[in-house]
């Protein structure tokens, strides 16, 4: 009899965890083009808002972020390129320990037409190769390693996603 408790317990909570899960899966309800824009940078007054920025006040918010290492660098250094070049410019640097990363992702990127046409999302293992790649550049900065030396991206453990990308 406990093996048939068991096996039902489990049945439900297998079911709920799959109605849970599947939420993930369901159509956006609305369409794309009735969604509210995604805010990128806060707004101090309500009256920016309402007004369009220029491409220079646009520009101007990130103008005190350095480039480190530009993509002409980061194509000095790894070996991937576009479409799998993951990593545009690295905007922090740590020699050996770390480093920040920006890639600017655009909806005509290859993956964007099947995953998903209607609600455009980055594929998490792109997003773990991105870190990968980012990693690379630390290691083949680092002292003994080889100019042109391929870099091996071996495992990771414990990556979750707490929103979709």
């Amino acid at each position: 009899i406990s093996y048939l408790i068991n096996t039902n317990t489990m049945k439900l909570a297998l079911l709920a965890t799959l109605a849970t899960a599947a939420t993930a899966f369901v159509a956006p309800s609305a369409p794309l083009a009735t969604r509210s824009p995604t805010q990128i940078f806060a707004e101090d007054d309500a009256e920016a808002e309402t007004k369009p920025r220029s491409a220079e006040e646009i520009s101007a918010l990130t103008a005190s972020v350095k480039t480190i290492f530009s993509l002409e660098d980061i194509n000095g250094i790894l070996p991937h390129r576009y479409p799998f070049l993951l990593v545009d410019k690295v905007v922090e640097y740590e020699k050996g320990k770390r480093a920040v990363g920006i890639k600017s992702v655009t909806l005509n990127e290859p993956h964007f037409t099947g995953h998903f046409p209607d609600r455009p999302i980055m594929p998490g293992v792109l997003q773990v190769e991105a870190l990968a790649q980012l990693a690379g550049i630390v290691c083949l900065q680092m002292e003994g390693a080889e100019p042109g030396a391929v870099f091996f991206f071996a495992g990771v453990d414990g990556v979750k996603w707490k929103k979709p990308v």
